[in-house]
């Protein structure tokens, strides 16, 4: 029933654009509800797949809808701190906010199951499972189950980061122990279980961490992103593959009440403008990193690939700190059951599908 709730949304928010492509008269668009919502965002908007759907989300909503909802994104640390936009958006300061629900770990456990999880699901899987499967329903209730009054909307996603930029290489779990690394997540949990000393700054501040030695490493994004933030000139070890974060997904956040009093056209529309904000910071991602990293290796970058003997050691740690994750909170198990069922499914299908890389 809830999914033919969505699909009937889905199919006003049509309904409404061709009303307007049609020709709808100044008047008619002066007489419908007239939504006028800040948005802070945890990223700056001209990163690619990460912070571009949020400018890419309140372009179209303004076109789609005839002016009559217009969201003015506010660019990091405008209006309010990246980490505390959740808060923010939950205590009505602002109607809405774009981010990382990961960085809000620390007040709901379950939610990085929902952002990025170490050696967990592609980005595709992750959409069918969010989408199609009790995904999005689940995110709903977490929030409620912890006091938060949001109604959050998946709203972008892109694929694998890179496992990180180091000043050392990394070949064993050993080199972990004492290192000063920015890691977010569950992934971070993962690295503090092997001795790093794990941290969290904002994208814009570790360029300079880097290069003064406050880090010895961090993970940020992908390479169309790292690049941005100049992460290739202050260190030369790039690892891959980005086991911490296979997906890594962006959410709008809206206040309950705001969301509540939205009509169901103006709602419709801003949950198929979110889906098509997936698809679209996605994409953007896939089409530009390939190039980028070819660029990396050009100026001296080492690519260098994790063996596969220490993956493994990594998926036995990650897998613990997810058994202790769940066995402190039911959301978290609740969440993560309903993740490996369906992931398990999954597999028969992937396994099967696609063709082997370098085919």
């Amino acid at each position: 029933m809830k999914k033919l709730k969505r699909i009937t949304t889905a199919v006003a928010a049509v309904a409404l654009g061709s009303s307007l492509l049609l020709g709808a008269t100044s008047s008619d668009v002066a007489a419908q509800e007239r939504v006028r919502w800040k948005m802070p965002i945890a990223f700056a908007s001209k990163l690619p797949g990460l912070g571009s759907p949020s400018k890419y989300v309140a372009e179209q909503l303004k076109a789609a809808s005839g002016g009559s909802v217009e969201v003015r994104i506010y660019e990091p640390g405008e209006l309010v701190p990246p980490f505390d936009i959740l808060q923010s958006v939950s205590d009505g300061k602002v109607p809405a906010g774009y981010t990382w629900i990961g960085y809000d770990q620390g007040k709901i456990p379950a939610i990085p199951l929902f952002a990025a999880v170490p050696f967990g699901m592609k980005p595709w899987s992750f959409s069918a499972w969010y989408f199609y499967g009790p995904g999005h329903d689940m995110l709903q209730e977490v929030y409620k189950n912890k006091g938060f009054n949001v109604h959050a909307q998946l709203c972008g996603i892109i694929g694998p980061e890179t496992a990180g930029w180091y000043h050392k290489q990394i070949t064993t779990l050993e080199d972990y122990k004492g290192l000063k690394i920015r890691f977010a997540g569950l992934g971070g949990k993962v690295l503090e279980k092997l001795g790093a000393s794990v941290t969290m700054m904002p994208g814009g501040e570790l360029f300079q961490a880097l290069e003064t030695g406050t880090l010895d490493a961090t993970e940020f994004s992908m390479p169309a992103i790292d690049e941005i933030l100049g992460f290739d000139k202050v260190a030369k070890y790039n690892l891959f593959p980005g086991w911490h974060q296979p997906f890594t997904a962006q959410y709008m956040l809206i206040n309950g009440d705001e969301w509540n009093k939205t009509s169901d056209q103006h709602k419709a529309l801003i949950e198929t403008t979110c889906t098509a904000a997936t698809l679209m910071g996605f994409a953007e991602g896939e089409y530009k990193n390939g190039a980028v990293l070819a660029g990396f290796q050009a100026k001296g970058v080492q690519n260098d690939m994790i063996p596969t003997d220490v993956l493994k050691q990594l998926k036995q740690v990650t897998n613990e700190v997810l058994e202790e994750e769940a066995a402190k909170d039911a959301d978290f198990k609740r969440v993560w059951d309903a993740q490996k069922e369906f992931a398990k499914s999954y597999e028969l299908w992937d396994s099967r599908a696609y063709l082997p890389a370098g085919m």
